[in-house]
């Protein structure tokens, strides 16, 4: 079991009108606040980019039979990185909710920054199992446990989530993400001396 110590963030920015370059100087202007906004943060943001651009079209039906259909312009612009110290989410979180940029955080964002460590630790815990139950094995029966004569390793997966605490409304903060569970298991065939 662990706690998550580091997130992946994603936020979006976005507006709508019925002129193209409206929607975009109004994508503009919230990303210029929001780069304002965390300035103080940007040199703990890890593989930052807001390369993710997008302007599209669409067609709102008409109200009665009468109207014509209307289009509007949808731009978006969005912002990803990773952060290693979660006491950095909530400002991020009330900075995003400030400017009106939206986001989804959710269980899968949420992960320890040396899961591949904590993955070899529960393999070596599971094959440290095996021996121990084949030395009981091997005294109850007045023997002693030999060489491996073969193991099958099922490895770890990716660890699931036990509690979620999550922002629900303008104002709401993250107050615990819940402990992890990282689970290994080994099949050990052994001589009996």
């Amino acid at each position: 079991r662990y706690q998550p110590d580091s997130a992946r963030l994603q936020f979006t920015a976005s507006a709508e009108h019925e002129l193209p370059q409206q929607a975009t100087e109004q994508v503009a202007t919230l990303m210029s606040q929001w780069r304002q906004a965390i300035n103080d943060y940007q040199a703990q943001l890890q593989d930052y980019s807001d390369a993710s651009v997008n302007l599209y079209s669409r067609t709102l039906p008409p109200k009665d039979r009468e109207e014509e259909p209307r289009t509007r312009s949808v731009a978006s612009q969005t912002v990803s990185f990773q952060i290693d110290d979660l006491a950095l989410l909530n400002p991020l979180l009330e900075q995003a909710q400030t400017i009106g940029l939206t986001y989804h955080l959710g269980p899968n964002q949420f992960f320890h920054s040396d899961e591949e460590g904590l993955e070899r630790r529960a393999l070596a815990n599971a094959i440290a199992d095996a021996r121990s139950r084949c030395d009981f094995v091997a005294e109850q029966l007045q023997q002693s446990c030999g060489e491996v004569v073969s193991i099958n390793v099922d490895g770890g997966f990716r660890p699931m989530p036990m509690m979620m605490a999550e922002a629900k409304s303008a104002r709401d903060t993250v107050s615990s993400v819940g402990p992890r569970e990282i689970q290994s298991s080994v099949s050990a065939t052994f001589e009996l001396d």
